[in-house]
C-alpha cells in the first residue's frame, strides 16, 4: 500500500477512531488512574500482566486503555465483543493462546461489554485465567459487582473510568480540530457546546464534530445543533445512572438541599424517567424521612402521585417540582422509621411469644372465663395499666421520642 493509499484509508475511518490515543500520556480526563503513582500507570510500567475490568460509561476510553496496556505488556492482543461473539470465538482465542504459550508469547484477551456474556460463558474463561494462559481485560458499562461472576472479579483489578469533564472534552475536540486542519472553521462557542452536549462521552463529541464539519464550512452552535440533534446521554432506565440519579435525588431531599433535589429531578424528567416512579419515591420519602415532623407530607406526596397520573407530562414536571421543594424544605424525623425497623427485628426474634391473655379476642364464654380480654372496654382512649407487650419483652422500648 502506497503512502497516499494509507492516508486515504485513514481518512475513511471515523474521526473518533483516528484520534484514539496510542500512549497513556495522550489520554485525557483520567487523572484518577493515570499519572505518577496512579494505578494504571504503575501496572503498565511494571509490564507484568494483570487481569483488569474497566468499568465506566460509554466513550470514556476503556477500549483505548486496554489496547495501550496490552502494548505495554508486549503481548498478543486479541479483541472480541460479547455482543457478537459466541462459544466458537472463545475456543478459537484459547487455541491461539496455547500456540502463543508454546512460543513464550503472552496473550491478552480484551472482552468488550463483558457483562453481555452469561455466567456459563464467563466461567469458560476461568481455568485459562487461573493458569495464566490468558490475561483477561474486560470493559463494562454496568456495575461489575452484579454483572461479572465472583471468581473472575476476585482475580481482577476493577479500574473505574470516569466520564470526561467538560475541560477534558474541550481539549479532545481542540486536538481533533488541529489534526483536521479545521481550526479556523470551528468557533469556540461550538466547541463548548459540543463538550456540554456530549455528557462526558468523547466518542460522541468527536462524532458530532465530524458530522458538523461535513455539513458546513463554518461550524457554529447552530451547526452543532443541526448535526447532533437533541441527545440526552448517560441515562439508562435499567442502568447504573438510573439508580445513581434517584439515589442523589433522595439524598438531596434528605439533606434539605432544594437546589440539588430540583436539579436531579430535572435530569430524570428530561431523560424520560417515568414520573410515577419519581412520585412513588417521594411518597416513601415522606414517611421515611419526614414522618412525624410533618404529618401533612405524606398526603402532599400522595396528591402529587395522583396528580401525575391524571395530568401527564410535561405539566407534571411542575407538580413534581412543587412537592419536591416542599418535602426538601420540611423538617425531618426518622423516629417512626427507626421504630419500624426495630419493631420488625424484635418481632422476628420473638415471633413465638404468646399475646398477653387480657389482650386476646374473647368471642366465647369459655374464653371470657379464662380471662381473655379481661378489663377491656370499647371506649376511645381506653387504657389499662398493664403490659401490652408479651411479658418476656415487656421492658423493650421501640419508639424513641
Amino acid at each position: 500500500m502506497t503512502r497516499a493509499q494509507e492516508k486515504d484509508e485513514s481518512k475513511r475511518r471515523p474521526l473518533a477512531e483516528r484520534m484514539r490515543p496510542q500512549k497513556l500520556e495522550e489520554v485525557l480526563g483520567q487523572d484518577e488512574i493515570i499519572g505518577g503513582g496512579k494505578i494504571l500507570t504503575e501496572i503498565a510500567h511494571k509490564q507484568e500482566p494483570v487481569n483488569i475490568i474497566f468499568w465506566g460509561p460509554p466513550g470514556t476510553g476503556k477500549t483505548t486503555l486496554a489496547r495501550i496496556v496490552a502494548k505495554e505488556f508486549k503481548a498478543d492482543f486479541i479483541e472480541i465483543s460479547a455482543v457478537t461473539s459466541g462459544k466458537k470465538d472463545v475456543e478459537r482465542v484459547i487455541e491461539i493462546a496455547k500456540q502463543n504459550w508454546n512460543l513464550q508469547i503472552r496473550t491478552v484477551l480484551f472482552v468488550d461489554e463483558i457483562h453481555r456474556f452469561n455466567k456459563a460463558q464467563q466461567d469458560a474463561f476461568l481455568p485459562h485465567v487461573e493458569s495464566g494462559l490468558i490475561t483477561l481485560i474486560g470493559a463494562t458499562t454496568e456495575n461489575p459487582s452484579f454483572e461479572v461472576i465472583a471468581p473472575l472479579l476476585s482475580r481482577s483489578r476493577v479500574i473505574i473510568v470516569q466520564p470526561l469533564s467538560k475541560p477534558a472534552l474541550v481539549k479532545v475536540l481542540e486536538r481533533a480540530i488541529d489534526a483536521e486542519g479545521a481550526k479556523k472553521r470551528v468557533t469556540q462557542e461550538a466547541i463548548d457546546y459540543l463538550a456540554e452536549l456530549a455528557g462526558g462521552d468523547a466518542r460522541l463529541a468527536l462524532g458530532d464534530l465530524e458530522l458538523a464539519l461535513n455539513l458546513r464550512k463554518k461550524v457554529d452552535v447552530d451547526t452543532v445543533k443541526e448535526a447532533a440533534g437533541r441527545k440526552m446521554p448517560g441515562y439508562d432506565k435499567a442502568g447504573d445512572m438510573h439508580y445513581d440519579t434517584i439515589s442523589a435525588f433522595i439524598k438531596s431531599m434528605r439533606g434539605s438541599d432544594t437546589d440539588a433535589a430540583l436539579y436531579y429531578l430535572a435530569r430524570m424528567v428530561d431523560a424520560g424517567e417515568d414520573p410515577k416512579f419519581i412520585a412513588r419515591r417521594m411518597v416513601i420519602f415522606a414517611s421515611e424521612d419526614i414522618g412525624l415532623a410533618g404529618n401533612g407530607a405524606l398526603g402532599l406526596a400522595l396528591d402529587a402521585f395522583m396528580a401525575v397520573e391524571r395530568v401527564g407530562m410535561p405539566e407534571s414536571g411542575l407538580i413534581l417540582a412543587h412537592v419536591v421543594t416542599a418535602l426538601t424544605k420540611a423538617k425531618k424525623s426518622r423516629a417512626t422509621t427507626d421504630a419500624w425497623y426495630k419493631a420488625r427485628e424484635l418481632a422476628k426474634k420473638t415471633m413465638g411469644l404468646p399475646v398477653p391473655v387480657w389482650l386476646r379476642n374473647a368471642p366465647t364464654k369459655l374464653m371470657k372465663d379464662l380471662g381473655y380480654g379481661k378489663g377491656q372496654k370499647w371506649e376511645a382512649g381506653f387504657h389499662l395499666d398493664k403490659n401490652y407487650l408479651p411479658d418476656e419483652i415487656k421492658d423493650e422500648k421501640i419508639f424513641e421520642k
